[in-house]
């Protein structure tokens, strides 16, 4: 079964087919994806979280243990109640669709807990995908592809969730904030998030465009965001540039040190997501990468290690304590920690 509509696929994640007893939800835009797969999971089990009745597998799980997926779903609930496995698919790996093909081809044959509900979340799956097909063609499993949001779906997900926040955008207003907002998902919703926090929750304000100069000004500065990347990325010209106009700009030391502290950071928590069996696209999504820094920054991940991040922080560390010694020279000591990252960049093979 497969649900495209929005009204078919919004009655069945607020009341799922009893008849249903797996689903595949993919898509690019993984913020989707996860939505709509907590939102399913909720209806299957009373508690997501309950580690006795529900299982969360990556791909990692999978690797050099083939009968792991089956082994879950052929497990009965320890508490009573409807048993969930969820996997997650980073698309990295072939051998795990095919584990997951078997796996749901054995579910719907009822050789496996009869009890057991099999949801898959996974990335972009071509119409070549062996998954997809299978999904498709069985009556009980419920596919349900998600597409990037529309502008006029992110107004409307920024409406419904500012509502819920006590506040609220005029028409001008709501188009300027939609406007600099990417589309996907998850992205887009912490956006919205901070902006409910920006506007005071409970408030009752309905902001106009003015209102929002000051959020919309509190954003990275790009001097220094993009000095942070190039130097991570191996560019030092290009990074000292960014932090010469920086310093133009009236942004302090410590703020460079900051920015390339947090870049390291994303790397960091990217690389740790997918030592765990994460996707190196969704982990970098995860940790909050901008959709437009994305290539960029896959690239540097490919090729940065936990190790070598280790070295680094020392670094970062020892400028971040010579900035904020008096009288020392801010932009010598940020040009030179961006010398030695580029260096290590270089070296590493960037």
């Amino acid at each position: 079964m497969i649900l495209s509509r929005r009204p078919d696929l919004e009655r069945f994640l607020a009341r799922p087919d009893p008849g249903i007893r797996a689903a595949v939800i993919y898509g690019r835009d993984l913020g989707v994806v996860r939505e709509r797969a907590a939102q399913l999971a909720n209806q299957v089990t009373e508690d997501p979280d309950d580690p006795f009745n529900v299982a969360l597998l990556t791909e990692g799980d999978l690797a050099g243990d083939d009968a792991r997926l089956e082994g879950e779903l052929a497990a009965q609930s320890l508490m009573g109640g409807r048993r969930l496995v969820r996997l997650r698919l980073g698309g990295e790996r072939a051998a795990s669709e095919k584990l997951a093909v078997e796996a749901l081809s054995r579910l719907l044959a009822g050789e496996l807990n009869p009890d057991a509900f099999l949801l898959v979340e996974a990335g972009a799956l071509g119409r070549d995908s062996t998954l997809r097909k299978a999904a498709e063609k069985a009556p009980a499993c419920a596919v349900i592809p998600c597409y990037e949001d529309e502008v006029g779906d992110v107004a409307r997900m920024a409406r419904e969730a500012l509502a819920k926040d006590g506040v609220g955008l005029s028409a001008e207003a709501l188009a300027l904030f939609v406007g600099r907002l990417p589309h996907e998902r998850g992205v887009a919703r912490r956006e919205i998030e901070r902006l409910a926090l920006f506007l005071g929750p409970g408030s009752g304000v309905t902001a106009g465009p003015k209102d929002l100069e000051a959020f919309l000004g509190v954003e990275p500065e790009a001097s220094l965001a993009g000095a942070a990347s190039d130097a991570f990325g191996g560019r030092l010209a290009e990074a000292q540039a960014g932090l010469r106009r920086a310093a133009l700009e009236g942004l302090s030391g410590p703020g460079a040190v900051r920015a390339l502290g947090m870049h390291l950071g994303k790397l960091r928590r990217t690389l740790t997501l997918a030592r765990n069996g994460a996707g190196l696209q969704e982990a970098a999504k995860a940790s909050g990468v901008f959709w437009k820094d994305e290539r960029e920054f896959l690239r540097q991940a490919r090729s940065w290690s936990l190790e070598t991040l280790d070295g680094v922080q020392g670094d970062i560390l020892a400028a971040d304590r010579a900035c904020k010694t008096a009288r020392a020279p801010d932009v010598l000591i940020t040009e030179r920690l961006a010398l030695q990252i580029a260096a290590k960049a270089r070296r590493i093979g960037l």
